[in-house]
């Protein structure tokens, strides 16, 4: 327990002393303000891309697999994938449209 003290204290400690270095410098933010941002957008774009992918195989993989176990059931299934699919898919749209509204 008293270790658990310690180290609870040594965060708060750590929090307060970072404080400053996250304080605003005096005018060199004005020149160059958004140099960052198409990295960050293209880096956004990557991982919302990545896991629209990663989302739709996992979703294929689940549909056709529940149609092969229960094919009755195809006509259901293939209708909440094309619904599933559509979902994720707005993901990576809203990432673009996001990018392309603040690079611009």
């Amino acid at each position: 327990m008293k270790s658990i003290n310690k180290v609870m204290f040594l965060m708060v400690a750590m929090m307060f002393v970072a404080v400053p270095m996250f304080a605003q410098g005096g005018g060199t933010s004005a020149a160059g303000g958004n140099q960052w941002v198409p990295v960050t957008a293209g880096f956004a774009m990557a991982i919302a891309s990545g896991l629209c992918a990663l989302g739709q195989g996992k979703a294929i993989g689940s549909a056709v697999e529940g149609m092969a176990r229960n094919p009755a059931a195809a006509n259901n299934i293939r209708g909440a994938l094309i619904l599933g699919l559509a979902l994720i898919e707005s993901l990576a749209l809203f990432t673009f449209a996001m990018i392309f509204a603040k690079v611009s």
